[in-house]
């Protein structure tokens, strides 16, 4: 548990600081790179009505002319006028210093010269990149960083699915002993280790790919321009709450805050239903409300935590719960019942986890109470999902509601002419016989009536095990055939009488037919005695 809470306060810590992070990059708007193959070498700002993308474009586009020609530029620094000074690049104007793009600490003519210089080293370097000696010693990196990147995909996998995988589910997996439902249900935690699988993954191929791109000149402009687009489309704010406004990567990390902390609820919910309530709490339906009820109030305090850490005030979001309560109104009343009908069912309690219940035409054993829905897991040890909302609108038998004692019907059917004391007492013999029927109430034997083929008797017996009626009954009607057959007591079957009447049939036949009739019944005697 403390090297679960410990993963989740240093997940916690990174989301925050690229939190922190994120303004400082949308900051960086005001200004525009100058960039040769796709190298950053310094950047402008405005200056005046010129902005400083088109700026830094212009510059951009005589540079990247000049190196295409193939040769080596003369880079001069024109300082006649100290408050502008003045970049040529051969000759032509590249650009003014002004005072925006100054860093602290230096003139304007210092600057325009040591930005001349390191305009120099990126074409000296733009020149040596195109060589046939570099060009084959880059081809190589690629292929040995791809190959790198095969083995740590290959790697990761591994990893992931023997050692990390297996040691965050120890960490956060706390199996409920009293629940016979397999705790397999741990899709929060297995999502986020296939999403963190996946984000490793994808991570390690664009690394690889941006070292490959980047040991190229032409690629290195592309990968350049991609990155650029990616940050701004990422940093740039895509709508705005209040006074905030929000990107893609806000979204992105108040997302995960929110995956962490459901899984941190679930995780402490679990340890304290497990180590705690069921020490402290006997029932294990009010050890269930408990749990529950602990789990939403951390979810919706720490929801609330979030936001406010977050910069959302809560107040703006009433237009948002209006359009909400609309939705549900129109589209979510199945979902808004079920939810409603399950803070009943939390409070007033008609049925707790543990009851065997039958709803419909099936029934089972209740194992988890949910917001919306609640398992239930069937005799045959099939676990159906039935929204919370039918246990308030159908009818639900509750064996064990209140007391889990209950009586069971075992009708029996014996032959006419069979003793019936005999018969009652092979029931009474076969139900005190059997382990799981009660001695008090005392089981009872009576006479339903007479039916068409036998004599109807039904034993009443009582148990405290509702949830094996069915095999209960087996047991029973196993041992009943055995006493019967000691007692020699029939068993009916269907049975039919058929009464048979002589005479004349009751249709006119005229003189031809009879005489008809009588020739037919000569010649097949008389062939009957040949």
């Amino acid at each position: 548990m403390l090297r679960a809470i410990g993963l989740v306060i240093a997940l916690s810590a990174i989301l925050s600081g690229v939190v922190l992070l994120t303004p400082a990059i949308a900051q960086s708007a005001s200004r525009a790179s100058v960039v040769v193959d796709g190298n950053e070498i310094f950047q402008v700002s405005d200056s005046g009505t010129y902005e400083a993308a088109d700026r830094a474009s212009d510059i951009n586009s005589l540079l990247q002319q000049v190196i295409e020609s193939g040769e080596v530029p003369e880079i001069q620094v024109e300082a006649e006028n100290p408050n502008l000074p003045t970049i040529l690049l051969d000759g032509r104007h590249l650009l003014t210093v002004t005072d925006g793009d100054l860093v602290p600490g230096r003139t304007k003519t210092s600057q325009a010269r040591r930005w001349a210089s390191e305009l120099d080293a990126a074409f000296l370097r733009a020149q040596q990149e195109r060589s046939l000696s570099y060009l084959r010693g880059a081809v190589a990196q690629a292929l040995g960083a791809l190959a790198i990147a095969i083995v740590l995909h290959w790697g990761l996998g591994r990893f992931w699915r023997r050692t990390l995988g297996p040691e965050i589910r120890a960490v956060t997996h706390i199996p409920d002993p009293d629940s016979n439902v397999t705790q397999a249900s741990q899709s929060s935690v297995d999502l986020l280790l296939n999403l963190l699988l996946t984000i490793a993954r994808i991570g390690v191929w664009l690394a690889a790919i941006l070292y490959v791109s980047n040991l190229f000149p032409w690629t290195r402009q592309w990968s350049y321009r991609l990155i650029d687009v990616l940050i701004s489309s990422f940093v740039s704010p895509i709508f705005t709450l209040g006074e905030n406004s929000y990107s893609v990567i806000n979204l992105l990390i108040l997302a995960g805050m929110l995956f962490i902390l459901e899984i941190c609820t679930k995780t402490v919910t679990n340890l304290l239903k497990t180590r705690v309530l069921r020490v402290t709490v006997a029932n294990r339906g009010a050890r269930e409300v408990i749990a529950l009820v602990i789990r939403y109030g951390l979810l919706f305090i720490g929801g609330l935590v979030i936001l406010q850490i977050w910069g959302i005030d809560l107040s703006s979001l009433a237009l948002l719960a209006s359009a909400l309560g609309i939705g549900i109104g129109l589209g979510l009343q199945d979902i808004a019942r079920d939810i409603g009908s399950g803070v009943v069912l939390l409070f007033e309690r008609p049925i707790q986890v543990g009851d065997f219940v039958q709803v419909g035409s099936f029934e089972g054993t209740i194992e988890r109470i949910n917001a919306r829905s609640t398992l239930v897991r069937t005799l045959d040890h099939i676990s159906i999902i039935v929204p919370n909302s039918r246990f308030l609108s159908d009818e639900v038998i509750n064996w064990s509601h209140g007391n889990p004692v209950s009586r069971l019907h075992v009708p029996v059917g014996i032959a006419y002419g069979s003793n019936v004391e005999d018969a009652r007492s092979a029931l009474l013999d076969a139900a005190q016989e059997h382990p799981r029927v009660l001695s008090t109430p005392k089981p009872l034997v009576i006479f339903k009536g007479f039916g068409d083929n036998a004599l109807n008797l039904e034993l009443l017996i009582w148990t405290a095990e509702p949830s094996k009626h069915i095999l209960i009954k087996s047991e029973l009607y196993f041992s009943i055939e055995a006493k019967f057959r000691k007692y020699n007591v029939q068993i009916p079957f269907p049975q039919r009488d058929l009464h048979l009447r002589t005479g004349n049939l009751p249709i006119e036949l005229s003189p031809e037919a009879e005489q008809s009739l009588q020739q037919l019944l000569r010649m097949s005697q008389n062939g009957s005695g040949k």
